[in-house]
C-alpha cells in the first residue's frame, strides 16, 4: 500500500487536515454537523465540558461532554461542495494514519447527524415541524465524481424522479442514498416525520425561485410535490442530506438527516420564530444521542 500523496490528503503543520484544521483524537465518535457556524454554540451550551474549540473559515467545531457522552458539533457551510470537504477530512481523521499516510486497516465508523433547516414540499408537513430524511434524493452532482453502491429500490426511485420530474432532455441525473436504519429507528418517534428529502446545489432556482433569471424547470415545485413512488412522498428539500448520505455510505459511517421546516413552499408559509424550531430540534437530538 501507498501513502497518498501530499497533494492528495492536504495536512497543515501540526498534522492537522486542510480545511477543518483538526488534529487526530479532537472528535467524537458521535458528530452533529450544522450548516451556520453560529448555531455551532447553540448545540455546544447544552454541553457540561468543552475540550475542543478550533475554527477555520466557516469551519467552526467544538467538542466536548454530556456526562460521560462525548460529542462533536461541527459547523459545514452551505452545499454539497461543503460536505465533500468535511466527510472526507473527518473520515481522515479517523481512518488514515496521518503521520504514515497509510489508510489504517482497522476502519472507524462514525455517527453522523445533520440538524438543519428546511423547506417542506406537502402541504401536511407544517412549518415548525421536524422530518428526518429516510433518503436523499440529489439533484447536484457531486456523486457523480465517485462510485457509490446503490440498492435496487434507490436505483427505481431515481429513475421513476426522472420519468415524473425532469424533462426528457435533462442535464440532471438525480441519484438517490438511504439514511442509515439504526441511527433512523434511534430518531424516529411520534414527534418527528420520515419521507424523502430532495438536495438542492443552490437556493434560488435549483429551489424554483424566481427573481430575475429565467428557471429551466420552472414547474419544479408541483412536481416534487406531485412525485410519488409507492407510498414515498417527497416532503422536503435542503442543500446537504444527500450529499451525506452518499460520502458516509462509501466510507462506512452511519448518517442521518434532521431538519426544522421553517418553511412550506406550497402553502407559501414562513416560520415566526425559526430559531425556537431549531433550539427545539437541538434538544430533541441531544436527548436521543445521549440514551443511545
Amino acid at each position: 500500500m501507498k501513502p497518498i500523496a501530499e497533494s492528495e490528503l492536504i495536512l497543515n503543520s501540526d498534522q492537522s487536515v486542510y480545511h477543518l484544521q483538526l488534529c487526530e483524537g479532537e472528535i467524537a465518535n458521535t458528530i452533529i454537523t450544522v450548516g451556520d457556524p453560529a448555531r455551532v454554540k447553540e448545540v455546544s451550551k447544552h454541553f457540561d465540558k468543552i475540550e475542543v474549540r478550533k475554527q477555520h473559515r466557516e469551519f467552526v467545531t467544538h467538542t466536548g461532554y454530556i456526562g460521560k457522552k462525548r460529542i462533536t458539533v461541527l459547523s459545514t457551510g452551505i452545499g454539497p461542495d461543503n460536505i465533500d470537504i468535511v466527510l472526507t477530512e473527518l473520515d481522515a481523521l479517523v481512518n488514515i494514519d496521518l503521520k504514515t499516510r497509510l489508510i489504517k486497516k482497522e476502519k472507524k465508523s462514525l455517527h453522523i447527524i445533520r440538524v438543519g433547516t428546511s423547506g417542506a414540499l406537502q402541504a401536511n408537513v407544517p412549518v415548525d415541524s421536524f422530518i428526518a430524511s429516510s433518503y436523499g434524493l440529489s439533484l447536484d452532482n457531486l456523486l457523480h465524481f465517485y462510485q457509490p453502491k446503490f440498492s435496487k429500490i434507490e436505483i427505481n426511485i431515481a429513475k421513476e424522479f426522472s420519468k415524473q420530474v425532469l424533462n426528457t432532455d435533462s442535464k440532471i441525473h438525480p441519484t438517490v442514498i438511504a439514511a442509515s436504519k439504526e441511527l433512523l429507528n434511534l430518531f424516529v418517534s411520534q414527534q418527528i416525520q420520515t419521507g424523502i428529502t430532495v438536495t438542492c446545489p443552490g437556493f434560488y432556482g435549483p429551489q424554483g425561485r424566481v427573481v430575475r433569471n429565467k428557471l429551466a424547470y420552472p414547474n419544479l415545485i408541483d412536481h416534487l410535490n406531485t412525485f410519488q413512488y409507492k407510498r414515498l412522498r417527497i416532503t422536503n428539500f435542503e442543500m446537504e442530506t444527500s450529499a451525506i448520505y452518499g460520502m458516509a455510505r462509501m466510507m462506512g459511517h452511519e448518517a442521518i438527516s434532521l431538519n426544522a421546516i421553517v418553511a412550506n413552499r406550497v402553502l407559501k408559509e414562513f416560520t415566526k420564530n425559526g430559531n425556537e424550531s431549531v433550539q427545539k430540534l437541538i434538544l430533541f437530538t441531544l436527548e436521543k444521542i445521549i440514551i443511545h
